[in-house]
């Protein structure tokens, strides 16, 4: 699944997000969330023991989720606190491999063109209605019915046939291979008693929703924060940690004084945070980081549908203007690499052949005037038909990132002749009013990087639509037949070969301006324990982190 990232670094790869990261009003700075008796004190470093239960982990998050039905929502902070409250059939282990959750097994057979599977019996939702098949059904009935208003539609749409097959199995027929199959099946399942008949726009569940995962929503103070609490019935065993405050602190630098004052357990460092500023025996006592490659990417997209970026001689030339080892040196402070495209290094279907074009502005002058770009009136700036060659660039509030990233865009593409104003809008109100209607000229967002190659979600040219992923309305015939082959073809010689081109592609059209790929950088206090890194990152076996007795925040009073 396909989703805006709001920092960077997810709660686990169901939500693959991508995209990019985000923000809101700061009111949870008002309300600090420290017991009476202030932060616990740093655990040393000896054995505690075994595993025990109870405490609440207090986390910062940028920006506020806009839905809690994991269809309808296209926001990684959605996904972050959804992926909490539902379960999938199969979900992803700490190597990145599929690997059965709510289903009991599951087979792939006739050369994938059949997936058989069964559910766990017992699983219940939280008003202890049993889990069935007939939930999975519904879950994709909704998803193939054009009046849900959906963006993750078209793996479900790929299925010839599904049939239940008993109380707990079911059976998922494809006409042709796709490639993506298991991973339609890695989505949350949704309850047919609550949903069905519901207004999904106008539902209570979006807010107050009804799951049957690790930990149930307690509390949502709008523009502050939410409160997850562990489940005790959640069948694959309660989860360690009884509570999980998620508070929304839209400033990064705000979160981080937070975090000196012992208010947060767990944030996401700026690299100059992570550099600089959590260094010494305090910290190495107290606090534990993390460092790895993340799985998403940060980019400047243009809107399509503006004369400005219709030529791709203009879209190249400012891809050479743009110096993105300076955006990586100077925003990143060197924890990062640039992007060429919409994968991660090190995959299997990266294209290690090509390069982020070299930092060239001359050449970015030459391109511009070719496209009849020039100055033609001697005030520095470029003209085109008595038009001069200016933009707005919108990033989301809170991400200093995005913001300086922003700032260095805008720099050099003076130097080039290219006026550049930059605006920061409010997460919500960025997506609502201004992505999702078209009302930009170029933002900078972030996509998460998703396990299976597979972009149709984000590129395809039917997805160029209102309430679409390809929200810059990018499309080219090639890339459709690409992408579409793509999801069909299940050697992976082959798919290898196909990706390898759809990268050819976006590094000639440039769609976007591929900026970087961010470390994540997350850190936690000491007292956390049964962390353990893996290629997933941090987070991969969360339920398993526990905090011991002597040092766990009792848990909030409604």
């Amino acid at each position: 699944m396909n989703t805006f990232s709001v920092l960077g670094k997810g709660w686990g790869l169901r939500k693959v997000v991508w995209l990019l990261v985000v923000f809101l009003a700061l009111t949870a700075c008002d309300r600090p969330e420290r017991s009476p008796a202030g932060p616990p004190p740093a655990p040393s470093a000896r054995d505690f023991g075994p595993p025990v239960d109870g405490g609440r982990l207090v986390e910062a998050v940028l920006g506020e989720p806009m839905n809690l039905i994991p269809p309808l929502a296209t926001d990684a902070g959605s996904h972050a606190v959804a992926e909490h409250l539902y379960v999938a059939p199969l979900k992803y282990d700490k190597d990145i491999k599929l690997v059965p959750w709510a289903a009991e097994s599951f087979e792939v057979l006739e050369d994938g063109r059949l997936l058989r599977f069964r559910l766990r019996p017992g699983i219940r939702w939280w008003d202890g209605v049993e889990l069935t098949a007939k939930d999975v059904e519904f879950t994709y009935r909704l998803m193939i019915d054009p009046n849900t208003p959906t963006a993750y539609a078209e793996d479900y749409l790929a299925i010839q046939e599904f049939k239940v097959t008993g109380r707990y199995g079911f059976e998922v027929r494809y006409e042709k291979p796709f490639a993506r199959a298991l991973v339609t099946w890695a989505q949350s399942i949704l309850p047919e008693h609550a949903l069905a008949g519901q207004d999904l726009m106008n539902t209570r569940y979006s807010r107050q929703p009804l799951g049957c995962g690790a930990y149930k929503l307690k509390e949502w103070e709008p523009g502050s924060r939410l409160v997850l609490t562990a489940s005790e019935d959640y069948f694959a065993g309660r989860p360690h940690i009884d509570e999980i405050v998620l508070r929304i602190i839209p400033d990064q630098s705000t979160q981080f004084l937070e975090l000196k004052a012992g208010n947060l357990d767990q944030m996401g460092l700026s690299p100059y945070q992570y550099l600089f500023e959590t260094s010494g025996p305090e910290w190495e006592k107290n606090f534990r980081k993390y460092e790895y490659l993340s799985f998403g990417y940060t980019y400047l997209g243009y809107n399509l549908d503006n004369p400005l970026f219709a030529d791709k001689r203009v879209r190249q030339a400012l891809d050479s203007a743009i110096d993105k080892e300076e955006i990586v040196s100077g925003v990143l402070a060197g924890l990062g690499v640039p992007a060429v495209g919409p994968y991660k290094p090190g995959t299997w279907f990266f294209n290690d052949a090509l390069k982020p074009r070299p930092y060239d502005p001359e050449l970015a002058r030459a391109m511009l005037a070719e496209a009849g770009w020039r100055d033609t009136d001697g005030d520095g700036l470029l003209d085109k038909a008595g038009r001069p060659f200016a933009f707005t660039i919108l990033t989301n509030q809170g991400n200093t990132q995005r913001i300086q990233a922003a700032t260095i865009i805008q720099r050099r593409l003076r130097d080039v002749g290219v006026a550049v104003k930059i605006r920061t809008v409010e997460w919500a109100a960025f997506i609502k009013e201004f992505v999702d209607k078209g009302r930009f000229d170029a933002v900078i967002l972030g996509w998460n990087i998703l396990q299976d190659p597979d972009i149709y979600d984000v590129w395809h040219s039917s997805k160029a639509v209102a309430g679409g992923l390809n929200f810059v309305h990018y499309r080219n015939a090639e890339l459709d037949a690409l992408l579409e082959e793509g999801r069909r073809t299940l050697d992976q010689r082959r798919r290898t070969a196909i990706y390898r081109r759809v990268q050819e592609i976006f590094h000639e059209d440039q769609p976007y301006c591929f900026l970087y790929i961010p470390m994540s950088l997350p850190i936690l206090q000491a007292r956390i324990q049964g962390v353990e890194p893996a290629p997933a990152g941090i987070d991969h076996n969360f339920y398993q982190w526990w905090i011991p007795r002597e040092f766990q925040r009792p848990v909030l009073q409604q």
